[in-house]
């Protein structure tokens, strides 16, 4: 594998996950409250357990992204 291909393929793996995130966060945002009673009754959570939940999803995608998806990108086009 050449960096060029590498550069190439953490690039387009980065926006990927970057448009899932905000996909998942403006769902989360426009329909917080249907989606939160779903969860809740699925799982078996209060309202404000499935929306902390939510908050840790999104933290943790995000912490994520950033480290297996944008530094490996950055250091590659920085080579």
């Amino acid at each position: 594998m050449t960096q060029e291909f590498l550069t190439t393929f953490f690039g387009w793996m980065a926006v990927l996950n970057i448009a899932v995130l905000l996909f998942t966060t403006l769902m989360v945002l426009l329909l917080q409250d249907w989606i939160a009673d779903i969860h809740g009754r699925m799982f078996r959570m209060e309202r404000p357990d499935v929306k902390r939940a939510y908050f840790r999803y999104l933290a943790d995608y995000k912490i994520l992204t950033l480290v297996f998806c944008i530094v490996p990108w950055l250091a590659l086009t920085l080579m």
